[in-house]
């Protein structure tokens, strides 16, 4: 491209070479040229518009303004939506941490509303500023991480005690006669049917006919029979080899196979079987070996709750091979 550029006169004149690449660069430095002071202009007059309130660009602000009013809003809103979620996880997980707590501390023995008390706080205020979105969001993320912990602690914890609470449920230590008075007890006595030495291998409770006769503990019925020495007798297997045998019965009311619960009325008392009068001839064997009733009933009211699975184990066993044992 060729420019030839004269004076008014015609007198002179210079002839301009301007090759392609020279030619393009040229219009991209005009063209920016030009845009910067439209933008310049354009910044210029929307400043001053909008300070002089300016009808056009005072409309124009209003609407650039709002807009980004409503992306604030919008945006507000999506990340409060997210922390409400997040909060009511949070409060799910806080009511299920609260509920596992009141069944452990009941398993546990202790009373739930001395473990609700809030825990004091305080100190001096050394400067406070407010947090930020990812200090909050990072404050939420260590909490529910914390939970999630004390749940799976307390779930642990309340399985383990239950498993204890079964556990002490199992042992006979229920007074199979409500509020029964204690007549032979467990050792050698003299017989009272032919006057020599025996060794009397349960405990006698002296009760009118028909009284309730109780189950000790929880378990499965293995043995309802009529025996010739004991009568109507109920045998409860309570698992770990400890059965309880309660004989001399007037009326059964479970059978072989029932499952039993502490305390459950199993039959009534009577003077069926090698019997002088009405009473329940109550014993307890370990691994088939005759053992005092007394010392498991006594545990059950002296011994600590975590203490009553040890009363399984008794100091001077009687083999049952030494007494007939019923069919």
């Amino acid at each position: 491209m060729h420019l030839i550029i004269t004076d008014a006169w015609l007198a002179k004149s210079r002839a301009i070479y301007l090759s392609g690449t020279k030619l393009v660069l040229a219009g991209f430095l005009a063209a920016f040229a030009l845009m910067v002071v439209a933008a310049g202009l354009y910044h210029w007059v929307f400043l001053k518009g909008a300070r002089e309130g300016w009808p056009v660009i005072g409309s124009l602000v209003k609407l650039v303004v709002k807009d980004e009013f409503e992306q604030r809003d919008r945006f507000m809103r999506e990340n409060l939506d997210v922390m409400a979620k997040r909060l009511g996880e949070m409060q799910a997980k806080m009511m299920q941490l609260e509920a596992l707590g009141e069944r452990v501390s009941g398993l546990a023995g202790v009373n739930p509303g001395e473990i609700r008390s809030t825990m004091g706080s305080g100190g001096a205020l050394v400067g406070s500023r407010s947090l930020t979105m990812d200090e909050l969001q990072a404050t939420l993320a260590d909490l529910d991480r914390l939970t999630d912990q004390r749940v799976d602690l307390m779930t642990v914890m309340e399985s383990r005690l239950f498993d204890q609470k079964i556990k002490k449920l199992m042992v006979p230590t229920q007074p199979p006669v409500a509020g029964g008075v204690l007549g032979s007890s467990f050792g050698w006595r003299i017989d009272p049917l032919n006057g020599r030495s025996a060794l009397h291998t349960g405990l006698d409770f002296p009760s009118e006919p028909g009284t309730s006769i109780l189950a000790a503990a929880g378990g499965i019925v293995v043995t309802q029979e009529y025996h010739p020495a004991y009568g109507n007798m109920v045998e409860i297997d309570h698992g770990n080899d400890l059965i309880t045998r309660y004989a001399h019965a007037s009326r059964v009311l479970v059978k072989k196979g029932d499952l039993i619960k502490r305390g459950q009325k199993i039959a009534e008392v009577g003077t069926t079987g090698r019997s002088t009068g009405p009473h329940l001839h109550f014993e307890v064997l370990v691994q088939g070996v005759f053992q005092d009733p007394q010392k498991f009933l006594m545990a059950g009211q002296k011994m600590p709750s975590g203490q009553l699975a040890s009363a399984a184990t008794p100091n001077q066993p009687v083999q049952a091979a030494q007494l007939p044992r019923p069919k």
